[in-house]
């Protein structure tokens, strides 16, 4: 497989793990286990330099998810651990913090 497309997925796959979470009452803990252990290995497999390309987004993204997690099933469960793992800066205040991607997109995009 190449660089870019396992990147591609690495990150379409932590998106919809936010995603899956964002605002969620219930959850079974079980439901989450092959998902997260696959994005943990994914990450694992990047080296160094191409983690530090991406990982200021990868953790706001998983800092979401964070967020969302630990309203579900607190802040000690393995999940929560392995997912904190693979973030290296701070956690967004909220599951719902957008702030630093509307800034990001308006300073690239601008408005329409």
């Amino acid at each position: 497989m190449n660089r870019e497309k396992e990147i591609y997925e690495f990150a379409a796959s932590a998106g919809a793990l936010e995603g899956y979470l964002f605002l969620k009452k219930e959850l079974e803990a079980d439901s989450l286990d092959n998902w997260i252990r696959n994005l943990y290995r994914q990450y694992a497999n990047f080296p160094d330099e191409i983690r530090a390309r991406f990982q200021g987004a990868l953790d706001r993204t998983l800092g979401r998810a964070v967020r969302s997690l630990v309203t579900l099933l607190g802040d000690g469960h393995a999940h929560v651990s392995t997912l904190r793992s693979m973030i290296k800066g701070a956690l967004p205040d909220s599951a719902q913090d957008f702030e630093q991607e509307k800034k990001e997109k308006l300073a690239k995009f601008g408005t329409s």
